[in-house]
């Protein structure tokens, strides 16, 4: 059996959250992914049949039962994961009955997965009806963006327009908009309910004075969405208190994405 060290997904996660970290996204121990992994690559790695533990998940993923993911720990803090992934991350496994995953690997301190795992397991449920190759959730906190919170209105189709205005390739890498959800306590089953709603029409989702989830079929689709919402945030950052001299239009921005054959939400448009 292979080192699970050696594994690429596990590779991933490190540069991920390495990256992550160094950008000042995800202080201290903010920030968490879930990354869904199939059978087939896992077992390369790993005794399937050896379940370390198991931990309570807090509420019912019958859809994903069987499902197997990777998944930041909770209270740990992304700059660690590359040195010890195997304190810092851990591979779970749905058990049968629902409501429980089988510890397969990792948080071997006697941790355990990341407190919004309800949230990313409701995200993952609600872009698999969407998207079937969904396979990444990805919760973190661009300055940005977050500052961004704070000047503009937290209005999906107000939010969305400002960053397509703001970079070219906007539209293009988010046709679909930004979803936007009021201030929530976060941990809690309700965020994540909430989330995954908008998770049915948005491949991102903006958490109100807090950050901003992202769903995607890799790891670097959904860091690239995040990444692209976190520049044009701080574009706007940078130019918000000056007099707009240009801008893109929507006319331009229609021309952008119908050139580049993505289906964008002409509803967020003001045409």
């Amino acid at each position: 059996m292979k080192d699970i060290l050696t594994a690429p997904f596990v590779k991933e996660m490190q540069k991920t959250t390495a990256n992550m970290y160094r950008l000042g996204w995800d202080e201290r121990n903010g920030g968490n992914i879930s990354y869904m992994l199939e059978e087939d690559e896992v077992k390369e790695y790993l005794d399937l049949g050896n379940v370390i533990r198991t931990i309570p998940t807090g509420f019912d993923a019958t859809d994903l039962i069987g499902k197997i993911f990777i998944v930041t720990g909770t209270g740990k803090y992304f700059k660690n994961v590359v040195d010890d992934p195997e304190t810092n991350l851990g591979i779970i496994r749905i058990a049968e009955d629902d409501t429980t995953a089988e510890l397969l690997w990792g948080y071997k301190d006697g941790g355990r997965f990341t407190s919004e795992l309800p949230a990313h397991l409701m995200s993952h449920m609600a872009r698999l009806k969407v998207d079937k190759e969904n396979r990444v959730v990805m919760h973190t906190h661009p300055t940005h963006t977050l500052a961004m919170n704070y000047v503009h209105e937290l209005d999906e189709k107000k939010f969305t327009h400002t960053l397509w205005e703001m970079c070219t390739e906007c539209i293009v890498v988010f046709p679909d908009g930004v979803g936007v959800l009021p201030w929530m306590l976060c941990g809690t089953n309700e965020i994540g309910e909430a989330t995954a709603k908008k998770m049915e029409e948005f491949r991102l989702v903006v958490w109100g004075m807090h950050g901003i989830y992202g769903a995607g079929k890799t790891m670097d689709e959904t860091f690239g969405l995040i990444e692209t919402v976190e520049k044009a945030a701080e574009i706007y950052m940078l130019t918000a208190h000056l007099p707009r001299v240009n801008t893109i239009r929507d006319e331009e921005m229609v021309e952008l994405a119908e050139f580049f054959g993505v289906n964008y939400r002409k509803d967020f448009l003001n045409i």
